[in-house]
Formats: structure tokens, sequence, C-alpha cells
């Protein structure tokens, strides 16, 4: 049996795009004893990047800085209201996402995006992650969103399963253009919301 890790640089990589159209019915998902929601506040980018580069979504803190400045850069006002962090009880922030909205105008305004989550890698496997997309959601439909979307990879396929499991589901044209994608996704978590796309073989879940 194929043993990948949560972030595995084997895996051949495709983009995929999945969405929730309605955020009603939400789950309920307490952290574990220990931890505490808490929002961005001024001077959180360090912690920000050091989360993401734990979870290996970013190579270095050089990295780190462009991503940020990307995406962020004028608008942390804005991060107070949606970019969440898990802190410990030393006040350590572990984990983060953002409810966010698309900033380039593309896409209509009730569409938030479940933007840039992570959890350092000494913290996972500790529950963190369900409650993280739970509240995160929680908070993208306090700020005027009815639905959702976000991009993520196949060389990230526990974080898919997760989405999958929280009603999150391929986009169409993303289920088309990364067919292949879904077909890894299938093979490594066999959600029956993927019954559709044919499981991927060994070799074809392996980048060559």
């Amino acid at each position: 049996m194929l043993k990948l890790d949560n972030h595995d640089s084997r895996i051949r990589y495709i983009d995929l795009l999945m969405e929730r159209l309605d955020l009603n019915d939400l789950p309920e998902c307490a952290l574990p004893d220990g931890y505490r929601f808490v929002f961005y506040q001024h001077g959180d980018r360090d912690a920000w990047i050091n989360i993401e580069q734990s979870a290996k979504e970013l190579h270095s803190f050089e990295q780190g800085v462009q991503v940020w400045e990307q995406y962020y850069g004028g608008v942390e006002d804005t991060l107070h209201k949606r970019m969440l962090f898990i802190e410990n009880e030393q006040g350590v922030k572990v984990a983060t996402a953002t409810a966010y909205y698309d900033a380039n105008g593309e896409l209509p305004p009730e569409r938030g995006q479940v933007h840039w989550v992570a959890v350092r890698r000494d913290h996972q496997g500790k529950g963190l992650a369900r409650p993280l997309i739970a509240q995160t959601l929680k908070v993208m439909k306090e700020r005027g969103h009815t639905e959702a979307m976000l991009h993520t990879q196949t060389t990230t396929w526990v974080a898919v399963r997760l989405y999958l499991q929280f009603g999150f589901r391929p986009m169409a044209e993303n289920a088309v253009s990364s067919r292949d994608g879904w077909r890894i996704i299938r093979a490594l978590t066999g959600h029956p919301a993927l019954d559709d796309f044919d499981a991927a073989s060994e070799e074809e879940i392996l980048e060559q």
C-alpha cells in the first residue's frame, strides 16, 4: 500500500478548485483544550509566514514575504476580521486560515475564498484542522458571503479529503480540466463524492 505524507511532493502536482454553494448548516467543531482562536493583529505577518513554512506551503521566509505582499500587502486593515490564527496556551500561533474575498474582482461578491490554510508540522494530528475550517467558514458567513471556494492541489490530498468532508465539491470546469487530479484524489481518499471519477493507479499518482 502506497504510504504518502499529507503534503507529499512525490504526488503528481495538479491544481484543484473546489466550491461549497451555500454556507448554511455549518458544523460545530470545538478546539481541543489548550487552544483558542484569535484574529490577525498588526505585526502577525512573520507568525503567518512561519506557520506556512512549517506546513511546507512555503519554501523559505523570503518567499513568504513575497506571497504576503502579493495577497495581503496594502489590505492588512481588512485582516483583523478575516485572518484567523489558533494559539496554544503559551500564546504561540500554530495554525492559520483566512476567510478572504476576491481581491481581483473576478468573482461575485457573495463568493468568499478559504485562503492559505496551514497547521504547523509539530501541531498536526492534534485535531486543529477541522475546527479551523469550520471557524473560517463561520467567519466567511459573518462577513456576508453565501458561497465559498478554495484552491488546492493533489499534493495536499489530506486537506482535500477534509474539504470534501465539509461539503466542498470539484468546480465543474475544474472537474474536466483537472480530471486526472480528481482521479488521484479518488484513489487516495476513496470519498464517495468522487465516485464519478475512476481511481488513478499508483503509477499515475506518483510524479514521473
